[in-house]
C-alpha cells in the first residue's frame, strides 16, 4: 500500500510531463500499472477472477 503522502504527491501537476507518475485507483501501487485499466496488476487480477471487470476471462487452453 503507497502511503497517502505518496498518492496526493502522484496527484499534482508535475513541473514537467515526463514525470507523470500513474497509479493504481484502488491500492496506490505504481509499479506494475496498466493504463487502459487504471490498475496495478494485483487489484486486476484480483477484479478479474471476481467478474468484476467486463469483458475480461481467465484464459485456458
Amino acid at each position: 500500500m503507497a502511503t497517502s503522502a505518496w498518492v496526493a504527491k502522484s496527484k499534482k501537476k508535475p513541473k514537467y510531463s515526463t514525470r507523470i507518475v500513474r497509479r493504481c485507483f484502488r491500492c496506490g501501487r505504481r509499479r506494475g500499472y496498466m493504463r487502459k485499466f487504471d490498475l496495478c496488476r494485483i487489484c486486476f487480477r484480483e477484479l478479474a477472477n471476481k467478474g468484476e471487470i467486463p469483458g475480461i476471462k481467465k484464459s485456458s487452453w
